[in-house]
């Protein structure tokens, strides 16, 4: 299967992205489509060996509409034709708006004394004269209100029906009732009729719709500001060696393996290594954290970010759409352009909404001219339920809320990598947090050494030696800890051969001919080997609290090595929170008992499931959904990869693998454990937001095509005049963007 983004032209309501979807997902080879009307995009999933973009873009032409790919390098500059063409359109919009309002204003001013029924001295009678009004009117329906006639006639021939067609038949059916008193008045006086016409509630139904696309489409706009804000952290140019030269060259022109020079002040340009010089970068922007970090050869640097003291230089390893940036971008616009499960009622019911609105009209008529025998009152309710029925409202009432709640995570170092994750974040029950790296810094450090033979045994090096040569050989945390141990001692390390990992046990190979083992002491227990030659320095070293690791010598035990891992100063507070917000919290370790309990007690967590192994993480996960909870998993190693898949919700500790974070669902970018607060926080607001923008939307629909309708005119002898239902119409989607677009204003909650 492959993925790829299209670009959607054409759209003009939620009916349009359904149309669009369907059409897309009849193609034979398209696995999956998501039509996002907020973001006027397609995600399709589809297999190369039976389709191609082009035939996806012909089925999109064939409904309609047009279609583009995206381009992959999601920072590289915009196509300026592209936003050569978007301005000029936005420019002809308002144009409308402009046109289109004075003139109608000019025709309601003409109608008042017909609308009130009483003599306006001030208004002369040439201002209500019909066929001025029909002068006037015809340039706003058939120029500014082209658009909607000319895409519900596309509509009719392709047997669908949009917000276009509710327009068009409704601003159609005023004016062209209009043409019979105007050029027919006689007719219409005979029978008992007053002439009236209608010219102005079609003019002003076009400009308040005209209105409030523009102001629809500029506050869509707004809902991008996180990807835009993000795409200009990037640097335009890097000073690069070139020939022994220092040239500044466009972004775009830097190469892998390139050797960038970086002043205090400046942007770093891509990601690398540095290799020469030092200093404190502010990496604010990518990471969220607020503290400068000191950098120096060897250490990695994030592009976008920004040098603060030192001058350094650096070897380019991912530049354009390999960098972090882009990564942090691409995952973004895939959660923006993602559904949520909530949205799926508003799908359903955008499907046979227009219809139904149609169905509504045609009997709104029908039943208003057989009970009151009046061709106007049956006329001003029917326009009424046509032109104040819109869904629009319902099909953005959902992927606004996402555009900004995931914008927003961005913006606080948290990646959403999908509308499903943010909404099911929202429910979490239990969060289970890895220990190592997650609520530890992932940093161990070695604070006790203990040979058999004590301290002044000569063998005291030569036995670090070997223990640190084979774990040079290991990914594991506390592996590290011990090669760091013992170069700090000067030690030379030699090559191991026959080298294995023993999955949450610990590893073994050969240095020289020696066969040595290294683990744990259930392993050593599983191994056979004798240990209580050690069993008190274990004993006190597991009492403090301290990971344990055993060294064994062509099956003998020789020495042990006691381990800290520091906790992160912020995972008490975080946990405390996350408890205060009603969640359970587990640690998860495969640390022994007594050493986990230590930990735990320090942060604060209650149930503590230890010794549990790599291979059995996903199934503790799955143990603890079984009792009815929906689960979060928190982790960063490798090994926390399948319990991530397992969970409801996999959140990858940003520091941590390159597989966590693919195998997860969220990913916290610094290891900050008050961002998972942060994460669920803003999953609870997003959703409560969406959940408002469908009430709203719901209530509006099913309160405004009764009202329009004129359910209240047998009470109070009121009908809803069109021009009323039009701007309700206008401004009902701009009042669901407005309402998401306050998730932009969201900070969280913390708890004393």
């Amino acid at each position: 299967m492959e993925n790829t983004t299209l670009k959607l032209r054409g759209m003009s309501c939620a009916s349009c992205a359904n149309n669009i979807e369907s059409a897309i997902r009849s193609v034979p080879g398209v696995e999956v489509c998501n039509v996002n009307f907020g973001t006027e995009q397609a995600a399709v999933s589809y297999d190369p060996r039976k389709v191609d973009i082009a035939t996806i873009q012909a089925a999109v032409d064939a409904a309609g509409y047009t279609a583009q790919p995206m381009q992959d390098d999601v920072l590289a500059p915009e196509d300026d034709a592209e936003r050569r063409d978007r301005m000029a359109e936005q420019q002809k919009l308002l144009r409308k708006v402009w046109v289109s309002g004075a003139i109608s204003a000019f025709l309601v001013i003409g109608s008042l004394p017909a609308m009130t029924g009483l003599a306006i001295p001030f208004i002369p009678m040439w201002l209500h004269a019909p066929w001025l009004q029909l002068g006037l009117t015809a340039p706003i329906l058939f120029w500014a209100g082209s658009g909607f006639f000319i895409n519900a006639w596309k509509a009719f021939k392709r047997h669908t029906a949009t917000m276009d067609t509710l327009v068009a038949v409704g601003t159609g059916t005023a004016f062209l009732y209009s043409l019979f008193p105007t050029f027919f008045p006689e007719w219409f006086i005979s029978q008992g009729l007053q002439p009236d016409v209608y010219f102005e509630a079609a003019a002003v139904i076009i400009a308040l719709l005209l209105l409030g696309r523009l102001l629809e489409n500029r506050a869509k706009g707004q809902t991008s500001e996180a990807i835009r804000k993000l795409m200009g952290l990037q640097a335009k140019t890097a000073r690069v060696i070139r020939n022994g030269q220092e040239v500044d060259v466009a972004i775009a022109e830097v190469g892998l393996g390139d050797i960038i020079v970086v002043r205090p002040g400046e942007k770093i340009p891509v990601d690398g290594e540095i290799v020469a010089g030092s200093s404190t970068i502010d990496e604010a922007m990518v990471t969220g954290e607020s503290v400068p970090v000191k950098k120096q050869p060897g250490d990695e640097v994030i592009g976008a970010t920004i040098n603060k003291t030192g001058s350094f230089r650096f070897r380019a390893t991912r530049v354009g759409k390999d960098t972090f940036l882009a990564q942090i971008v691409k995952l973004v616009q895939q959660a923006q352009g993602s559904k949520a499960p909530i949205q799926r009622l508003a799908d359903q019911v955008t499907g046979w909404f227009v219809p139904a609105v149609i169905a509504i009209a045609i009997l709104t008529f029908v039943l208003w001219y057989n009970v009151m025998g009046n061709v106007t009152m049956a006329l001003i309710t029917t326009v009424g339920v046509l032109i104040i029925a819109c869904p629009c409202a319902l099909g953005l009432a959902t992927p606004t809320s996402i555009m900004v709640g995931t914008g927003k995570g961005a913006e606080n170092g948290i990646l959403i990598k999908g509308a499903e994750s943010l909404e099911l974040a929202h429910k979490l029950q239990t969060i289970v947090l890895d220990k190592t790296g997650t609520i530890t810094a992932g940093k161990p450090t070695v604070t006790d050494y203990v040979t058999v033979h004590g301290s002044a045994n000569q063998n005291e090096l030569k036995l670090l030696r070997l223990a640190a040569s084979l774990e040079r050989n290991s990914e594991h945390p506390l592996a590290e800890a011990v090669v760091q141990y013992a170069q700090t001692q000067g030690i030379k390390l030699t090559d191991a051969h026959d080298f294995e990992a023993i999955a949450g046990s610990g590893v073994q190979g050969y240095i020289a001919d020696q066969w040595i083992q290294i683990g744990t002491h259930r392993w050593m227990n599983e191994l056979e080997i004798e240990t209580s030659a050690l069993q008190q320095a274990w004993d006190r070293l597991e009492y403090l609290g301290k990971t344990v690791i055993w060294v064994a010598v062509d099956g003998q035990v020789e020495a042990i090595m006691g381990i800290a891992d520091a906790v992160k100063p912020s995972s008490a507070t975080a946990i405390r929170t996350l408890q205060k917000m009603g969640l359970e919290v587990v640690m998860l370790t495969g640390d022994n008992q007594r050493t986990a309990n230590v930990i735990a007690r320090e942060v604060g967590i209650q149930r503590v499931l230890a010794e549990v192994r790599p291979d059995q993480k996903a199934a503790t996960v799955a143990a603890i959904q079984s009792e009815g909870k929906v689960v979060a998993m928190v982790g960063d190693g490798i090994n926390d990869a399948p319990a991530l898949a397992q969970a409801d919700v996999g959140i990858a500790i940003g520091t941590g693998t390159d597989v966590a974070i693919a195998a997860s669902d969220i990913t916290l970018i610094t290891g900050d454990l008050q961002a998972i607060v942060t994460a669920i926080q803003l999953s609870r607001a997003t959703i409560r937001n969406i959940k408002q923008n469908l009430f709203f939307a719901f209530i509006y629909n099913v309160a405004g095509i009764p009202i329009a309708a004129g359910i209240l005119y047998p009470v109070f002898g009121w009908l809803l005049s069109p021009i009323i239902a039009g701007g309700a119409m206008a401004f009902s989607s701009v009042s669901v963007v407005s309402n998401a677009l306050r998730l932009r204003n969201f900070q969280p909650k913390t708890f004393q």
